[in-house]
């Protein structure tokens, strides 16, 4: 009786279903019942996704003949899958162990069979396998726990999520490099209203800005969080705000995000965010001040880094290298606008005031030299030779190591996030020092601001490519005067005339040497012998005679080897008599034979483009340099002015007039207009027309299509609805392998086009309107909405 009601006990645990079909098919053979009848069911889940529960014997099963003993064989099966089927609490418990011994493989082993029992663990475990594979640093572990918050917010489970371990996970993306979850975590955070404080989120940012997707992203997630705040949008003053106050982006997070927009060359990008920072109340420091001046510098904005000088000469807490940096840009910005009055003056002042520091640390020195004998042999007797000086501090570690990051347990006991910050701001210091290392015109000896010869190289060119031969010559006597004396052979003025000779610029050498003459400076035979070789080689008798006439009243004697080149152009022109008066002359003149080679050499030594100081720089700079459009810059400036102002019919005006008097819109100029127009709103068919523009320009010009104008692009044409146009330029950026921050597009779609063509299609529809819904459709499933 007791076994009976054993048996009916198991039965009872069976299946209806399972029963129900075994019996119906009691002829067939167990191994097709059991096909059937998988998966088996108890408590009302399925079990039969855990393969290890169902190892049976089936041929065992068949050697029962009798319906009471098959039947007493499947009530024992479901027993031992009952029993073997796992606890969910005990599930937990393993792979909290596993993750706390690193056994990352097991661990997500029974992850997925807590999945395929239960769905997800306990929050205490979800969050705990998050923090632990983020622990790893390892992309494969670091790609799934990010699986697991995306599947959590697909399943509408975000609450089993807690912020410190978001936080935590994001920090380990961007350190491995995967900026785009780490963006998408801490967007999250934000639309779920878990504000992460911004000592935390900077330090994500510092690690993403290391590449150029993380960089644009980095400066798309401060415009975003800043907008919360803009115009004094959040009351400080409420309790329940405290939060979100934190969370606010400080000096910092704008010095990362701009550092980094400038080193991947996204300036307009950066431009924004310094447009964005008074309004919701950010205030400049000292590095920030000359991230600004980069900024400014780039995007061709004169006037404001006029503006911005005044701060820096008041300010008294810059280093030299900051002061170095700021002039640089100025510099760089009047050449690129072809003031070289301004530029040459800056040079100028800059070598006065350094001969005047140096005299002045030259006298100091002496008096300490003085002053240091004196005392040396009383010092000496006192305390012997000094073995306690002060060693160099060297490089304070800057450089991050990526691979290391903090434990779990010691990132949630700092609940300030202090070390965090510390973090973001030693990451700012290797970002700044990346920025330093692009100044190229300006050098610092001994704090005392100095030019170095590139910018001598820069500005020889624009004098040259301008025909602004006197200017030139006046600016390198002054240069001469004000710099430390050389002999008449080196001096930078005859660099630049052996230069114009190698690059066969006869003329403008001509009016240079002229140019010293007038000026009273005196100059070797060498640099007319070369000039006088080069007419005679391009067959110029008239300017060989009117050299002759000069050199003549300069009182320059020739040597031996322009008598024999000037002999040598005689006889091929067969003036035999010029060339017998020539070789009496040079007879009675007594001049040697040989002559001086040097110069001949340096000349063919810079035309191979072999080393020899500025004048190899200035001969590589005009051959491999672009000729600047100043004028394009000026004209970009107007336009982002009416741009700015929101006066799109005068910038309409300024664009035509800037086409009118031949200078071709850059990408610059486009993205200003469609910024504009964006700013207004409901200008998408101007923009259209603008986007036509620009694609037979590109065609017929050299001019190159960057992300920043193409994302503004692909902004407005989404907000507009217009997706032929916005799936043209997705192909666009796509071919040329641009970042798109596909997260933005599919919230801007979600915002503005959440039940656009969401229905079956009409029966009955245009070929136009077709194309649009083929056109929404394919951008839906682009941003992964279908």
């Amino acid at each position: 009786m007791s076994g009976k009601l054993l048996f009916m006990r198991k039965m009872r645990r069976l299946s209806p279903t399972f029963l129900s079909s075994f019996i119906s098919h009691r002829n067939y053979s167990a191994d097709g019942v059991w096909k059937r009848q998988c998966p088996v069911y108890g408590s009302h889940r399925s079990v039969c996704g855990i393969s290890d529960l169902f190892s049976i014997d089936v041929k065992a099963l068949n050697a029962y003949s009798s319906l009471e003993n098959r039947l007493m064989l499947f009530s024992t099966m479901a027993g031992t899958i009952l029993i073997q089927a796992r606890d969910p609490s005990k599930l937990n418990m393993e792979m909290l162990n596993a993750i706390d011994e690193r056994r990352y493989v097991d661990t997500w082993k029974l992850y997925e069979q807590h999945q395929q029992m239960e769905g997800f663990p306990r929050k205490s475990v979800v969050n705990r396998l998050l923090t632990g594979f983020a622990e790893s640093l390892d992309v494969q572990w670091l790609e799934k726990a990010f699986g697991m918050v995306e599947q959590a917010f697909e399943e509408s489970k975000q609450n089993l999520l807690e912020k410190e371990p978001l936080i935590y996970l994001s920090l380990g993306l961007a350190k491995c490099g995967l900026s785009v979850p780490a963006s998408t975590i801490l967007r999250k955070l934000v639309e779920t209203e878990q504000f992460p404080p911004v000592t935390a989120w900077s330090a994500i940012l510092a690690y993403m800005s290391q590449t150029a997707p993380g960089a644009y992203l980095a400066a798309e997630l401060i415009l975003e969080i800043g907008y919360l705040f803009q115009d004094g949008r959040v009351d400080p003053r409420k309790k329940s705000n405290a939060p979100l106050i934190a969370m606010r982006p400080n000096t910092t997070a704008f010095n990362i995000a701009l550092a980094g927009c400038l080193l991947f060359g996204t300036t307009r990008k950066a431009e924004q965010l310094l447009h964005m920072m008074p309004r919701i109340g950010v205030k400049a420091d000292a590095d920030l001040l000359i991230v600004m001046a980069h900024v400014y510098e780039r995007n061709g904005r004169r006037e404001d880094l006029q503006k911005l000088q005044r701060h820096i000469d008041e300010s008294c807490n810059l280093t030299d290298i900051q002061f170095r940096q700021f002039y640089n840009c100025l510099l760089t910005c009047h050449l690129k606008f072809g003031d070289l009055d301004s530029a040459s003056n800056m040079v100028l002042e800059m070598l006065r005031k350094a001969k005047k520091a140096q005299n002045s640390l030259a006298a100091a020195t002496l008096v300490l030299e003085a002053a240091r004998n004196d005392k040396s042999l009383l010092t000496t007797h006192i305390s012997g030779p000094n073995q306690n000086q002060e060693k160099p501090n060297g490089s304070n570690n800057n450089s991050l190591i990526e691979n290391q990051i903090i434990s779990y347990d010691e990132f949630s006991r700092d609940r300030n996030f202090v070390k965090l910050g510390n973090e973001a701001k030693e990451v700012l210091l290797t970002l700044l020092a990346k920025l330093q290392t692009q100044v190229e015109l300006i050098t610092t000896e001994h704090g005392i601001l100095q030019p170095t010869e590139k910018i001598y190289v820069k500005l020889v060119k624009a004098f040259l490519e301008a025909g602004k031969m006197k200017d030139l010559a006046q600016f390198l006597i002054k240069a001469e005067k004000e710099n430390s004396p050389v002999s008449n052979d080196d001096s930078a003025l005859v660099h630049v005339i052996k230069s114009c000779i190698s690059l066969g610029w006869l003329d403008q050498a001509h009016d240079l040497l002229d140019e010293m003459r007038f000026s009273g400076v005196r100059t070797s035979s060498s640099v007319y012998a070369s000039l006088l070789k080069a007419y005679c080689k391009a067959n110029r008798p008239g300017e060989v005679a009117s050299l002759l006439r000069d050199a003549q009243k300069a009182g320059v004697q020739l040597d031996s080897s322009c008598y024999d080149t000037l002999i040598q152009s005689r006889v091929l022109q067969q003036d035999t008599q010029g060339a017998l008066h020539l070789f009496k002359e040079m007879k009675v003149a007594k001049i040697p034979r040989g002559g001086n080679q040097e110069f001949e050499r340096l000349v063919e030594g810079c035309a191979g483009n072999s080393e020899a100081g500025l004048m190899s720089k200035l001969l590589r700079e005009i051959r491999e340099g672009q000729k600047l459009d100043s004028g394009v810059h000026d004209w970009n400036n107007v336009i982002h002015f009416f741009c700015k102002k929101r006066l799109m019919q005068d910038a309409e005006k300024a664009l035509a007039k800037m086409r009118s008097l031949g200078h071709t819109p850059n990408a610059q100029t486009f993205h200003s207009m469609v910024t504009g127009y964006a700013a207004i709103g409901g200008k998408y068919i101007e923009v259209t027309e603008l986007w036509g523009e620009m694609k037979s320009l590109a065609s017929s010009t050299p001019m190159k299509f960057d992300q920043e104008l193409l994302d503004s692009l692909l902004y407005t044409f989404v907000r507009g609805g217009f997706f032929i146009r916005a799936n043209e330029v997705v192909d666009m950026m796509e071919k040329g392998n641009m970042f798109i921050d596909k997260y933005k597009y599919r919230t801007l779609f979600l915002k503005y086009h959440k039940t656009l063509y969401k229905g079956k299609a009409p029966k009955f529809q245009t070929e136009s309107q077709l194309k649009k819904r083929e056109a929404a459709l394919a951008f839906k499933k682009w941003v992964g909405l279908c």
